[in-house]
């Protein structure tokens, strides 16, 4: 199977490679590249290299122009009953997002009953098209998650009975990664994956799913040293896909690899312009944003959201207002522009947990100036939206929001001088956030919570005990600026002189050239005078 997979692959590169730089060559844009993709199919030899394009494009998540594919895929060769599985999958969306709307799914359930219709040619292709029914039956009657593994599941059942079929082994593995419990510290389920697609990385190194899966599966902190290399490799393996260009920096957020971040959102930016696909620009905009601002680059930031607002005035789905919402608020919270915070736009968003985030940062804002009657109200509101999460059976969300309601409550606490309650709400935040892991729809939480309850202790005097709340931080949450300020602070208050200096130290190597912020002069008077 492999062999005759490795031969279709080549066969359909030289047979429509100079097609594809011809049209490129044609509107001054470079050969399109998406990769090396081989999937066998019993359709037409005339649609092979659309076919595969399609297969590679739902490999980098490009939803709409991968089911305009598979849909000329069938329009060129109406017996390719396989192409509607490919439509079918495209139309679930991001996995690892919220799954698709009632409409979407009524059109992927149509063409599931198209494929049926034609009738597959081999068993395979008839096992694939029910293996993506599994996501859509009951489709009211369940959540994405539960859609998740019962597709997770199919594929499992596929991979084991095709082991020798790159291409199940390997949507094997990403439905795995996307069924990975956030709360569950064993990622038994990423690994497994993991373990699948290195093996096919090293038979495939150009395949764009097998790198973009394994940076989904090494997106946690205990592991995002592992996927330095995928990600490294993915933004050329695929670069005219905007997500592909964007992926690598789940990796380099993870690490604190700013810099790099910061360069292939550019890319991605610039290709979803080009393309037009709105919510990878805005999600790539906001992974920017978070970078520029570890690096103190604010002016760099700034200007980025104000190109998002930009974007954000046209159609956006979900990923593209959870940014547009998402980038205001920690462009204040990060530089602790209080006041600032309090006054960040409030979202419209339908979405609970995107309206949260700017009612969050607004509160956290106001308390942190000492204003706790203006955050007292956002008490309420974010139980009540957490609460709305809780009844659409969205357990995840609705544990992010009740993080951010007992942060709010904490620092309200604080702010009327209730330092002890104030102390233990903040502890509540922080454990529970512990238990978690952030979603891939944002590069962090708005400000980590262990990150605040060491500020909290700081400011109540205690400053060894918030040391070991910022290093705590640190190893989850890699090279902040504001985590590698708050422990040079609390190292020098507790008289830890060394360790003070090494976290002013790399902060100063980290940021030092961005814009002035008081915080680095204050971490290089440090430096000069001990």
């Amino acid at each position: 199977m492999r062999q005759a997979l490795k031969h279709t692959a080549l066969a359909v590169s030289l047979l429509f490679a100079p097609t594809l730089a011809a049209a490129a060559e044609g509107d001054g844009q470079p050969p399109e590249k998406l990769g090396t993709v081989a999937f066998a199919n019993s359709c037409d030899a005339a649609v092979q290299g659309e076919f595969e394009r399609g297969v590679a494009l739902l490999h980098s998540f490009w939803w709409d122009e991968g089911i305009r594919t598979f849909k000329e895929v069938l329009d060129h060769d109406p017996g390719c009953a396989i192409a509607t599985w490919g439509i079918a999958a495209l139309l679930i969306g991001n996995p690892f997002a919220t799954g698709p709307d009632a409409a979407r799914a009524q059109q992927a359930e149509a063409a599931i009953t198209q494929g049926r219709a034609i009738g597959a040619k081999t068993e395979r292709e008839r096992l694939y098209i029910e293996a993506i029914s599994a996501y859509y039956d009951h489709f009211a009657e369940r959540t994405h998650r539960q859609r998740l593994h019962a597709l997770s599941d199919a594929f499992a059942a596929l991979a084991e009975r095709f082991p020798d079929d790159d291409e199940t082994q390997i949507f094997d593995a990403l439905y795995l990664v996307a069924t990975q419990d956030p709360a569950d510290k064993s990622f038994a389920r990423t690994l497994k994956a993991a373990g699948i697609l290195e093996k096919q990385f090293q038979e495939h190194p150009d395949h764009p799913g097998v790198a973009h899966y394994l940076i989904h599966a090494y997106d946690y902190p205990p592991l995002a040293e592992k996927g330095l290399t995928a990600a490294r490799r993915y933004a050329d393996i695929a670069p005219s896909a905007p997500h592909a260009l964007h992926m690598p920096s789940h990796i380099f957020t993870r690490v604190g690899a700013w810099a790099e971040s910061i360069d292939t959102n550019r890319r991605s930016v610039e290709a979803s312009k080009r393309e037009k696909t709105i919510d990878d620009e805005l999600h790539a905009m906001d992974y920017m944003v978070y970078a520029e601002l570890q690096l103190a680059r604010d002016a760099d930031a700034r200007r980025t959201i104000e190109a998002m607002r930009e974007v954000a005035g046209g159609a956006v789905a979900r990923g593209g207002q959870f940014a547009a919402a998402a980038s205001p608020a920690r462009y204040a919270l990060e530089r602790g522009a209080w006041t600032e915070a309090a006054r960040v736009p409030l979202s419209e968003s339908p979405i609970p947990y995107v309206r949260a985030m700017p009612v969050y940062a607004r509160a956290l804002g106001a308390a942190r100036a000492g204003d706790a009657a203006a955050a007292e109200p956002a008490i309420a509101e974010l139980a009540q939206l957490a609460e709305a999460l809780k009844a659409a059976k969205n357990p995840y969300w609705a544990t992010e929001v009740e993080i951010e309601r007992l942060t709010i409550a904490a620092w309200t606490d604080y702010a009327k001088g209730g330092r002890d309650t104030a102390l233990a709400l903040m502890r509540e935040a922080a454990a529970i956030e512990d238990k978690s892991e952030k979603s891939a729809a944002t590069p962090g939480r708005l400000v980590p919570a262990r990150e605040l309850l060491g500020d909290m202790l700081l400011e109540s005097g205690r400053p060894a005990e918030a040391l070991a709340e910022y290093e705590a931080s640190e190893r989850r949450d890699p090279r902040r600026f504001r985590g590698l300020y708050g422990a040079g602070q609390a190292a020098a208050q507790a008289g830890e002189r060394d360790k003070a200096r090494a976290f002013y130290a790399r902060l100063v190597e980290m940021a030092g050239s961005g814009d002035a912020r008081p915080e680095l002069e204050k971490a290089r008077q440090y430096l000069a005078g001990n």
